[in-house]
């Protein structure tokens, strides 16, 4: 589905766009997680594991669009996204279907101005709106920006996944799992 279009206004007056991404924006998406991917360890994928193949982007943004439950929120500066919200079934089973997972990115130079509080208050809304009862995450659990932020909004931890994640250097983080009532 498509969210509706909304606009915020960063401090420097820079106005940043905020929609859902479309086959069109394929690109800009695809560099987006590269830069984001490359910027911190806290990415669940490294820069080289970015999927760079424009036409499948394409056509996964096109099955989101066509979506009656599932969305993206994308921020974007003038053409070029700057920051992505996906919510997406936890999986697709009819026993499943109440329950939504959300994963966010947003470069570091736009961190910090009040972009990812905007984007998790219209992914929560439009979760409420589209029928979910629940909204799911992981973090990095040492990731406190990222889990201020989640708990700001209601999110409570109810587990940990040890060692979830292992990086290039052998070390080892665990994963803190969150959830939210709708």
């Amino acid at each position: 589905m498509l969210i509706k279009p909304r606009e915020m206004t960063f401090p420097s007056g820079e106005r940043v766009t905020i929609r859902s991404a479309v086959a069109e924006d394929a690109e800009s998406l695809c560099i987006h997680r590269m830069i984001t991917s490359s910027e911190t360890d806290f990415m669940a994928r490294y820069p080289e594991e970015c999927n760079m193949d424009i036409n499948v982007m394409q056509a996964n943004l096109t099955e989101i669009a066509e979506s009656p439950k599932c969305y993206m929120v994308t921020a974007f500066l003038e053409e070029r996204v700057i920051a992505d919200l996906g919510v997406s079934y936890v999986r697709s089973h009819q026993k499943y279907r109440h329950r939504a997972y959300m994963g966010i990115s947003i470069q570091e130079r736009y961190c910090n101005l009040g972009l990812g509080s905007i984007l998790v208050e219209i992914a929560l809304n439009q979760a409420r709106e589209n029928g979910f009862e629940q909204m799911e995450l992981g973090a990095f659990a040492d990731n406190a920006r990222a889990i201020r932020l989640y708990e700001k909004y209601g999110f409570r931890q109810y587990g940990i996944q040890p060692r979830a994640f292992k990086l290039k250097d052998g070390s080892y983080h665990d994963e803190v799992i969150m959830v939210k009532m709708l």
